[in-house]
């Protein structure tokens, strides 16, 4: 099982961009000391809800400060960069790191972003497979051109190559040919989307164990559907978002998120835009923490433990990115990291 921290840089109502900022690098390094496998990184653009707008530039900085734990994106959102731009950077991360990056990516929303940069509401609504399978050609093969809907361009050497790292002699296969790619699936049509591509899929963490289950099971049949190699198929490595809070008791850490995360949601959750003026709900706060809480592991060390083994063992999914600044304190998220690595991780091995 790879448990890992999925980081935001979520503003909290009080606190300065810098902070948030400071505490996704901290918790970075506390990660990588408590012995986590990974974190994940998200982006998000003009909202508190997170203030990184960038997750493979910030990725770059935190691998530089790091040197053994994984770091991906959680997701970079593809409707609005150029997917060539984002694979160059994917493969530069790739061979710099000496495999420890994997890109995640993502459709996002119909937000104001698409607007702001340019890339209108199209490339949401239906241009998310175009960008896509662009980038997976741009991370697979030497030369690209394109001649599509939204891109087209004359063929380009592709460089660098992700393909064209340098090898040990004693472990010529120690890194693999790319960057592992996951794609954010929310519904039935990216799930498919992902399995017709061999992509594993990145899971949210709203969902339950019986959704994701249902999830996977369908990614199963479509991706056996389009001929995909079974054993590729059975090896797939889905990623499952979620939240931790580790405490003495389930009393304590409930109330330390129940204290802070309806905050932090109200202020960045509300601060959304839609580019078209299309009216977009938004959860109860309070009521999504407390759906949160029942979901995840939230509670000792035991429960922690028991709550991801469960998971794994209803949906098959061992791969997890746990979202550990929900206090929204420096001190406390690093002792969440600390106990997450020195009293849950030893029990799930």
């Amino acid at each position: 099982m790879r448990v890992g921290a999925f980081i935001l840089g979520a503003q909290f109502p009080g606190q300065g961009q810098g902070e948030a900022l400071h505490r996704a690098v901290r918790s970075t390094e506390v990660a990588e000391q408590a012995g986590l496998h990974e974190v994940w990184l998200a982006e998000h653009h003009f909202v508190p809800y997170g203030v990184c707008p960038q997750a493979a530039t910030l990725a770059a900085l935190l691998l530089g400060r790091t040197s053994r734990i994984g770091v991906g994106t959680a997701v970079s959102v593809l409707p609005t960069q150029h997917p060539v731009a984002l694979g160059e950077q994917a493969a530069l991360l790739h061979l710099t790191s000496e495999g420890r990056f994997t890109l995640g990516v993502g459709r996002g929303g119909p937000w104001v972003d698409l607007e702001v940069f340019g890339s209108g509401l199209a490339a949401y609504d239906h241009g998310f497979p175009e960008s896509l399978d662009l980038l997976l050609r741009w991370l697979r093969e030497p030369r690209v051109g394109a001649q599509g809907e939204r891109y087209s361009f004359r063929e380009v050497a592709v460089v660098p190559r992700s393909s064209e790292a340098l090898t040990d002699p004693d472990d010529p296969d120690g890194l693999t040919a790319g960057p592992p790619v996951v794609v954010a699936c929310t519904s039935p049509s990216s799930v498919r989307l992902a399995a017709t591509r061999g992509l594993p899929m990145l899971l949210g963490m709203h969902c339950g164990d019986e959704e994701k289950a249902e999830m996977v099971a369908l990614w199963r049949s479509a991706a056996l559907e389009a001929g995909r190699d079974p054993s590729e198929v059975a090896a797939a490595e889905h990623v499952s978002a979620g939240v931790v809070q580790v405490a003495d008791d389930r009393q304590a850490a409930v109330e330390t998120l129940t204290k802070a995360m309806p905050g932090w949601l109200r202020q960045g959750l509300g601060a959304h835009v839609t580019v078209d003026g299309r009216y977009r709900s938004m959860r109860d706060p309070l009521a999504y923490t407390e759906l949160l809480c029942a979901l995840h592991p939230v509670g000792s060390p035991e429960l922690c433990a028991d709550r991801l083994a469960a998971t794994s063992e209803r949906t098959g999914i061992r791969r997890f990115a746990l979202l550990v600044e929900g206090s929204g304190d420096l001190a406390a998220t690093e002792e969440n990291v600390r106990r997450l690595g020195a009293e849950v991780l030893p029990q799930l091995a």
